[in-house]
């Protein structure tokens, strides 16, 4: 996937900060990244063709397209002549995306999540007079804290980003 990733990158991609970035790519779940549909659909026609030259193809039944912007922008997308479909958000490595950019869902879904870890560790850690408190913070600061915050990111002090406005598209 290197190799096909490597052959079929162009000039797209979309900039974060001094970094132009055109792909994600994690084992064979790929996102490419570019600033317009025209782009987009240059940089997936590239990609197309470079796993087919390796004896791989896009499924297009597990493919969609999503366009990330605060209005609902039309966007078609073909791979092999046929249309991907357009989506209002997906998922990828189990983090919840929106085509609006908000991320309150996915917030929800974490404080949830972590609400049921929490449920679950009262039960079995918490109450547990036999367990130190070291060990119980042990215990709550590897399994609790990561269930809460994974996907949300940190800045370089290791703590946990400001998403109290839970919206990431600058205004």
């Amino acid at each position: 996937m290197d190799r096909i990733s490597r052959c079929s990158q162009g000039l797209e991609g979309v900039r974060f900060g001094d970094h132009r970035i055109s792909s994600l790519i994690f084992a064979d779940d790929v996102v490419l990244l570019a600033p317009s549909s025209l782009d987009l659909q240059h940089a997936l026609g590239r990609f197309a063709a470079e796993c087919e030259a390796a004896g791989m193809r896009v499924s297009t039944s597990k493919s969609e397209a999503m366009v990330l912007d605060r209005k609902k922008v039309a966007c078609t997308l073909q791979v092999g002549g046929e249309v991907l479909p357009q989506v209002e958000e997906f998922k990828y490595l189990g983090v919840l995306f929106t085509s609006e950019g908000r991320m309150d869902r996915e917030i929800d879904r974490r404080i949830s999540a972590a609400a049921a870890v929490m449920r679950s560790m009262y039960r079995s850690v918490v109450v547990k007079k036999e367990l130190s408190r070291k060990a119980k913070l042990s215990i709550y600061q590897s399994i609790y804290v990561p269930t809460l915050t994974y996907g949300l990111g940190h800045d370089r002090k290791g703590k946990i980003p400001d998403t109290s406005g839970r919206n990431e598209l600058p205004p």
